[in-house]
């Protein structure tokens, strides 16, 4: 399995708190750190925004990351969620192994 971090902002605390306890609580994931206070800058149907958003660190792996994409968007308000996934190259092998050993659930269930 290989792990991802994902990295996902959401547009209050509530939100983010619902998705990171669903992703855990459904071995999607196995840790989600919430920040918050992350002011984000872009552009959206032609015009520049800025957004108090709370960003989600999501640990998780590329066997898992196909239904917990799909949970993120439907559990998300916005109509365009930010989901980007990043390889983890390096880390930890305990730590690593750890978060292949909490989301084996979800994948194990699949096959």
């Amino acid at each position: 399995m290989a792990p991802l971090l994902i990295l996902c902002t959401c547009p209050d605390r509530d939100t983010a708190q619902t998705i990171a306890d669903q992703l855990v609580d459904h071995a999607l994931a196995a840790c989600v750190n919430i920040l918050p206070g992350l002011t984000s800058v872009y552009q959206w149907q032609g015009k520049r925004e800025s957004a108090q958003e709370h960003l989600l660190l999501i640990k998780t792996t590329d066997e898992a990351y196909g239904t917990l994409e799909q949970a993120i968007t439907a559990l998300h308000p916005y109509e365009l969620p930010e989901v980007v996934a990043v390889p983890i190259v390096r880390g930890l092998d305990g730590y690593l192994g750890w978060i292949e050993q909490q989301t084996a659930t979800s994948t194990d269930s699949k096959t």
